[in-house]
């Protein structure tokens, strides 16, 4: 009897550990935070326009104190909107499943996927402090991929895949560091299109 009962608990605990990962992945929430940062990257091109600085002339760049509070600004934007949208589109999904949103699986993936953004956060600052603007998109992207693969550990396998495809394309960027915004769109914008789309069609 003792051992049917540790069998159901363990059926049990399997099925929420799964109802967890499920609700911890939201395909549509990967497009629209792609489209966010494309939208900010087209939005810091032209401003880079309007300031008379040509992006792609391969010349080092010298940027004003309020062309950098303005990128900043933008970044924050869409950080704002991509974790808003990913709000919401994870109480829409948990909601038609009737499945819980707030459990463990869930707090330690949020805190595993938190460590390495707040140390990137602060290694971005100390990189804005000492003006090596440059570094900043190779550094968000190397950040970033390390918080996704460190996160995979509590949810589905393919977060992992993004995860190296962003730390890949920010060691690329390192040797091309007057195309950070180039390859921040693609990583910010184009990879999460097409995880978007792929963990959309795979889970939906």
């Amino acid at each position: 009897m003792s051992q049917k009962l540790q069998e159901d608990l363990s059926h049990i605990r399997s099925m929420m550990e799964r109802s967890s990962r499920f609700i911890s992945l939201s395909g549509l929430s990967g497009v629209f935070a792609g489209l966010f940062a494309l939208a900010g990257s087209i939005y810091a091109y032209q401003l880079f326009e309007n300031n008379g600085i040509e992006y792609f002339d391969g010349r080092q760049k010298i940027y004003s104190s309020d062309l950098i509070i303005e990128l900043v600004f933008i970044a924050l934007v869409i950080l704002v909107l991509a974790l808003g949208s990913g709000i919401f589109f994870t109480l829409r999904k948990s909601k038609k499943f009737d499945l819980p949103v707030w459990t463990n699986t869930t707090k330690k993936m949020l805190l595993n996927l938190a460590i390495p953004l707040l140390v990137g956060g602060v290694f971005c600052m100390a990189l804005l402090y000492h003006q090596l603007f440059a570094l900043i998109a190779p550094v968000t992207l190397l950040f970033y991929g390390l918080a996704l693969i460190n996160a995979g550990k509590y949810t589905f396998s393919d977060i992992r895949y993004l995860g190296a495809c962003e730390i890949i394309l920010g060691c690329i960027s390192l040797f091309y560091l007057g195309f950070g915004l180039v390859f921040w769109a693609i990583g910010f914008g184009v990879l999460h299109i097409l995880y978007g789309i792929i963990v959309f069609k795979k889970y939906k």
